[in-house]
């Protein structure tokens, strides 16, 4: 029997405030250990596997995708109190890139139409989206421990035939843990009896959510932070022993050496799992040129008209070579239909009285931007330079940030939602973490510290940017406090071990994802207050070739405007476009500082 094992159950800070796994470090800790693959299992998310996937393949270890879903107990669309309140634990592995599709299409529909206090899919969901990936049986919040738990034996065989049936043969596991818990012991020898009789193997996980053993209170912490509790609360969510870390072949091996294959069974799966994520190869959405104009004519074609309009016919050969070098490199890389895009959303919004800022960024650089309308600041005439924004070398897609009135903005939005379809757009997620200060009051709070002592350990952390608490300790005052007492040593040191974590997730004040395919194809979604928007945040986008836009909202904008609005009421004919930017008077307030 070989003495490899690789974890298939493992919760990452992406289970938030429940998860204590830090990917690097945990990866590298299954390495250390001989661990030849790992998977990544969070709680009904996907938001961590493309940093897992990177991790993973950087230190020569195999990485495994995957999910603990929450199956609802009926339909997704039930949702009645206490009925439905209390969905079961699956766990999906990928075992290829269909599967992978696959998972992120469940745990999408998951969250946009099952979800009832978690994410949730059904049975049908499950049937419908099983190829492609291999199931394990979960922990005791599993379907067949809870029938095995309250001595529901031939429901549970029947429950897992069915599973069987659904994903094929070595596709489903039974899956067997030990951390110490009464439950867990009773039930083990069920789940061999389960086995032999059904034909389905046994697999051996550890439900990992942190990474060493002494890591069992920061994950107490975490729960508690997450159910704003205190540890010293009767009725806190807690786990019952400290066995939930990161085992050893050596540790598992002495669990569960007479369960037959079950920890061979885990590098069998891990061996069966392949998925190979692109990076860097640009998936645009596609562009539809109107009156049935090819695309690369229609861009010769707006990129020329506004030549015209900005340089007359007779502009010098040097910006006329300008505008041709700059259409070659665009249409050589590819970014024809990106340039169609923000100039078709762009013009829809100045069509529409919409404001739109000049530009911003390097952009602003382009002339062929400027003569298509995206922008409205002429390279030509401040010296700008085009390769920042876009040549050959370049490995990333290029950026334009536009800027819309702060009012309307959702209106050029719901127009590309329109143009697109509103399953090839959504807005994009972003985490907030845990920085130095708010580590501090978080652990204090829930360790039962008094606001006091809290506070005066939050404050004495320079408020400075990118401050970490290993930086406040080099300053003497915070560095006093850590050794003035055990309990604030205790609080520091505690707070140093969640730093950094993402603590909850909202959507990005900008960004719009636009995909020629269906969003889902690509990348996971979610609901933040209604909203859809993707798991992952704005840069992984970019590594998967994704179109990301910043739409931002600025007010600016929207005060100009209704400043141009009240001059017109008595000066119909003024336009803000005739302004010279010159305006010595101008300048000159400015300098005295008369702007308020």
């Amino acid at each position: 029997m070989t003495n490899e094992f690789a974890h298939l159950h493992l919760h990452t800070e992406y289970s938030l405030l429940d998860g204590g796994c830090r990917i690097k470090e945990i990866i590298k800790k299954a390495k250390e250990l001989g661990q030849p693959a790992i998977a990544i299992t969070d709680h009904g998310t996907m938001c961590g596997v493309i940093d897992f996937y990177r991790e993973a393949k950087k230190q020569g270890v195999k990485p495994i995708i995957g999910c603990e879903v929450y199956v609802a107990p009926r339909t997704m669309q039930d949702k009645v109190h206490k009925i439905d309140s209390k969905p079961n634990h699956l766990v999906l592995l990928c075992e290829n890139m269909t599967g992978y599709e696959n998972l992120i299409k469940l745990v999408s529909d998951a969250y946009t139409e099952g979800f009832y206090g978690k994410p949730r899919v059904d049975m049908d969901n499950l049937k419908k989206y099983s190829e492609g990936l291999i199931a394990l049986s979960a922990c005791l919040a599993g379907k067949i421990p809870r029938f095995l738990m309250n001595n529901q034996y031939e429901e549970a065989k029947a429950y897992a035939l069915e599973m069987k049936e659904i994903y094929g043969e070595d596709r489903f596991y039974l899956e067997i843990q030990n951390h110490g818990i009464k439950e867990q012991i009773d039930i083990l020898p069920l789940m061999n009896n389960l086995s032999e009789e059904t034909g389905i193997p046994l697999v051996a996980t550890n439900d990992t959510h942190y990474m060493l053993k002494e890591d069992s209170k920061m994950q107490q912490i975490l729960i508690c932070i997450q159910t704003n509790r205190t540890i010293h609360d009767d009725n806190k969510l807690e786990f019952q022993t400290n066995e939930f870390y990161l085992k050893s072949y050596d540790e598992m091996n002495e669990i569960f050496s007479k369960y037959k294959d079950a920890l061979s069974n885990t590098i069998k799966i891990a061996d069966m799992c392949d998925v190979e994520f692109e990076f860097g190869v640009t998936k645009l959405p596609n562009f539809t040129a109107p009156d049935g104009k090819d695309n690369l004519s229609y861009f010769d074609e707006k990129c020329y008209e506004g030549f015209i309009r900005h340089y007359g016919d007779d502009a010098e050969q040097e910006i006329k070579d300008r505008l041709k070098y700059e259409m070659d490199i665009i249409k050589k890389l590819g970014y024809v239909d990106y340039f169609l895009i923000v100039q078709d959303f762009i013009e829809y919004a100045k069509n529409n009285k919409i404001p739109v800022g000049p530009g911003r960024g390097s952009g602003a650089g382009s002339i062929a931007a400027y003569c298509m309308g995206i922008t409205g600041i002429d390279p030509i005439q401040y010296q700008l330079i085009f390769e920042r924004f876009l040549n050959p070398d370049r490995v990333s897609m290029p950026d334009f940030d536009i800027d819309f009135c702060y009012e309307k903005r959702q209106d050029v939005i719901d127009y590309v939602i329109r143009t697109y379809g509103a399953d090839h757009v959504a807005q994009i997620v972003t985490f907030g973490t845990m920085a130095a200060k708010a580590a501090i009051r978080d652990v204090a709070r829930a360790m039962g510290i008094s606001y006091q002592i809290a506070d005066k350990v939050a404050k004495a952390i320079p408020t400075e940017l990118n401050m970490t608490l290993d930086t406040a300790m080099k300053t003497k005052e915070f560095s006093g406090l850590y050794s003035s007492s055990l309990e604030i040593k205790e609080l520091i040191d505690m707070a140093k071990k969640v730093e950094g974590m993402p603590r909850h997730s909202s959507t990005h004040a900008a960004g719009v994802v636009i995909t020629d395919k269906p969003v889902y194809t690509y990348v996971p979604l979610q609901k933040n207050d209604m909203q859809i928007v993707t798991q992952f945040p704005m840069t992984t986008l970019e590594e998967l070739g994704l179109l990301k836009m910043d739409f931002l909202g600025l007010r600016t904008l929207t005060v100009i405007d209704k400043c141009q609005n009240q001059i017109k009421k008595f000066n119909p004919s003024f336009d803000m476009e005739t302004i010279s930017t010159s305006d010595k008077d101008v300048y000159e307030m400015l300098s005295k500082g008369n702007t308020s």
